[in-house]
């Protein structure tokens, strides 16, 4: 875009090159401008105030490529919070990432640009849960996915994410010398790492209010309409729907897929600004539904992001005592190598395995 199109002003269209390109199919040339100016004054925020912003794969595209520092899924983003040198994190995510921030860099100041960007997975469970769940199976590791809050992961023994939940599982059992392992909270990640494991599973009934709603009909309805189309879900999913599913991973592994196989066509069952954040990055990829919003991530915007950094709100603190314990469960997550991705989870060939207990 040339300097001063749609009526941007040659100094915004400066800061902002090479973003309209990435979101021109998301925004109009009438939001431009508006956008333009936003995206340019917390570039400028940024640099007065020594800050970064960790943007999900969640976002939409003008906070994904506008004002993104670091994007990707959650385990990327925890890693840089902890290697970041900036006196400022800005979350672009929900509570509980922008916590995770805050244990493993607890000298920054960490920002969420609205307090009620929560997560109904997060939610579903109380540090005072997992306590309970120690004494019902005394001596079993606690694995804890990283979509927790601070007090949950202070009651953990590691934390995983969707991208290494089955290393993790098979670290902690090792570790602990048991052939069990607690997976908490998410029970259909639990139910999809069991398939990939011979170790036992114990879970929670935790869920995803995003993918929790998609079903096999779904995949089968665009199997059917898109016959050529690889298929790709996350695996918060229910496990019939990974047994449908081309591939399963995270939300960066699926970002990996479509730019390392580019497929001519591609359905994405997981939040829908991830297909539009990813296609800037796959020209020749046709991205197809179905997908559904989080009510929680779209908390998140160019206006309140803006605001955060000139009025520094909102801090999101962690008591000390808590953040040291949660510390160690992150930590221990961190430092573990990269995962291996894996081709898919395959639901029919590790029937066997899935059967996991509910607590």
């Amino acid at each position: 875009m040339a300097d001063g199109a749609f009526g941007v002003s040659a100094e915004t269209a400066r800061e902002t090159a090479g973003v309209w390109d990435k979101v021109k199919d998301h925004v109009t040339p009438l939001e431009w401008p508006a956008k333009a100016e936003l995206i340019a004054e917390i570039n400028r925020l940024k640099r007065e105030r020594d800050a970064v912003i960790l943007a999900h794969n969640y976002m939409t595209p003008d906070v994904f490529h506008g004002v993104g520092d670091h994007v990707g899924d959650s385990l990327g983003l925890a890693k840089e919070a902890a290697k970041s040198k900036a006196k400022v994190l800005v979350q672009a995510g929900v509570h509980f990432m922008a916590e995770t921030s805050k244990i493993l860099s607890p000298e920054k100041t960490v920002l969420i640009p609205d307090l009620r960007a929560g997560c109904s997975l997060a939610a579903s469970i109380t540090g005072a849960d997992v306590r309970l769940i120690r004494q019902r199976h005394p001596g079993l590791p606690v694995v804890t996915y990283v979509n927790t809050s601070a007090d949950v992961k202070a009651e953990t023994d590691i934390c995983c994410t969707s991208a290494n939940a089955v290393q993790v599982v098979e670290w902690a059992a090792k570790e602990w010398g048991v052939d069990k392992v607690i997976l908490i909270p998410d029970e259909f990640l639990a139910r999809n790492v069991a398939a990939q494991t011979t170790v036992g599973i114990i879970a929670w009934k935790g869920r995803c209010e995003v993918h929790e709603r998609f079903t096999a009909q779904d995949v089968a309805d665009m199997r059917e309409a898109w016959p050529e189309a690889d298929i790709l879900a996350h695996p918060e999913c229910p496990e019939e729907i990974l047994a449908a599913a081309d591939f399963a991973g995270s939300t960066g592994a699926m970002a990996d897929y479509v730019t390392t196989r580019k497929p001519r066509q591609v359905v994405l069952i997981t939040e829908c600004s991830m297909a539009s954040n990813i296609a800037a990055e796959a020209p020749g990829t046709q991205f197809i539904g179905p997908c559904n919003l989080c009510p929680h991530m779209k908390r998140i915007t160019l206006e309140n992001i803006r605001d955060a950094l000139l009025h520094m709100q909102f801090e999101v603190t962690v008591a000390e005592d808590v953040a040291d314990r949660a510390r160690l469960a992150v930590q221990r997550m961190v430092d573990l190598p990269p995962p291996a991705v894996p081709a898919r989870y395959d639901m029919v060939k590790a029937r066997h395995h899935v059967a996991v207990e509910l607590i």
